[in-house]
């Protein structure tokens, strides 16, 4: 259309060379170093990583999906146990359950936040019930408080999983220090993202962490010598340095998007057949997405498309409609279905000026109403 120029989703390459020649140096610190494994780098971020989401200690892993499943381990949880998740979520969380041998029992979101759901969590647990994964869905903190008290009552592992919430805050608290321990993703994409695959656990337990530690590097605490069996699952020195150097921005970009968010709940507000994403009440979220509900969701969004607006879904599959897991949850989740047919995420991040966050608020609007 006339005077559309366009406003991408993610443009990772513009975003890294903000930031090119801290992250060249990092790079060639690390080469000149001859040290790529367990050295100084991942020592570095792995303390500023902790102190930041205010947690005693952190183990950088090869990726966030390991960074649940070596946690729930750590925990020891495992087969014949049952871990309460949101049926609303990547379908990583789930497999990271699965792969930790035991059983996700997904739980409906709340339909205004998207988030797990404490009632529907409370009314779930049963004898085999081991643990609750917390997602911070889209950036939103979950509610923590009311988790952690389910958890206490039936003496349950409370696990965060923070892949998309990194800075994120309830009742000014960081993300990562509401539980036993939290697992991030540094997947690319996220709020803090490495240059490939990277995870992170945090927690205030040395012990667990120590066992985390151990599992990711082959079940050893000395060289040679396995005590558990253990998988490779290790952050390198050459990611550590390079999320260093992002980790110094994070607070500035996280509070970029929350500027576009006000924009786009101001702007969208009132928009006949849009859903806005609803706000945790005492919440900062970071908004890793903002996530819109509409009917219709694939017209609508090739119509943005059409205007020079790219979108992404997520999740157009629910995890328990997925083949890896349809045969075994043959239930309707009658909530998670419907949000699976109708989200869409527009763009966002630290790049989205005011007149691109503008654009897109108009092409929706006239999308939704073609």
């Amino acid at each position: 259309m006339p005077g559309m120029t366009g406003v991408p989703f993610h443009d990772l390459a513009a975003a890294h060379a903000d930031l090119a020649g801290e992250l060249e140096a990092s790079v060639r610190r690390v080469l000149a170093s001859g040290r790529y494994i367990r050295g100084v780098e991942v020592e570095r971020f792995e303390r500023d990583f902790a102190r930041y989401c205010g947690a005693a200690g952190a183990v950088g892993v090869g990726n966030g999906l390991d960074a649940i499943m070596l946690t729930l381990l750590a925990m020891g949880i495992g087969g014949g146990d049952e871990v309460l998740v949101s049926a609303h979520t990547s379908i990583a969380t789930w497999l990271a359950v699965t792969h930790s041998g035991a059983r996700p029992v997904p739980i409906e979101p709340d339909p205004h936040t998207m988030l797990i759901d404490p009632a529907r969590v409370e009314s779930a647990v049963g004898p085999r019930t081991a643990a609750i994964v917390a997602v911070h869905l889209y950036g939103m903190p979950a509610d923590m408080d009311a988790l952690a008290t389910i958890a206490d009552r039936h003496q349950l592992a409370l696990l965060e999983d923070a892949s998309q919430a990194h800075g994120a805050r309830l009742r000014n608290r960081p993300v990562g220090s509401l539980s036993d321990a939290a697992a991030f993703s540094l997947y690319p994409t996220k709020n803090l993202g490495a240059i490939g695959d990277a995870g992170v656990v945090v927690s205030g337990d040395a012990e667990l962490l120590g066992r985390v530690r151990m599992l990711a590097n082959y079940g050893e605490r000395e060289r040679h010598r396995s005590e558990l069996r253990g998988r490779n699952s290790r952050l390198d020195e050459l990611q550590a340095a390079l999320l260093s150097v992002k980790l110094e921005q994070l607070d500035d970009g996280n509070a970029h998007r929350r500027r576009r968010a006000d924009q786009y709940l101001g702007e969208l507000s009132g928009c006949p057949g849009l859903q806005l994403p609803g706000v945790v009440e005492d919440a900062l979220p970071v908004w890793h997405q903002f996530v819109v509900r509409v009917q219709g969701r694939d017209r609508v969004r090739e119509e943005l498309a059409r205007r020079g607006v790219e979108t992404l879904v997520h999740y157009p599959i629910a995890p328990h409609r997925a083949p890896a897991y349809a045969s075994d949850y043959p239930e309707a989740l009658p909530i998670t279905e419907e949000l699976a047919a109708t989200v869409l995420s527009l763009p966002i991040s630290p790049r989205l000026g005011e007149d691109s966050c503008a654009e897109v608020c108009r092409a929706l609007v006239a999308a939704v109403a073609t």
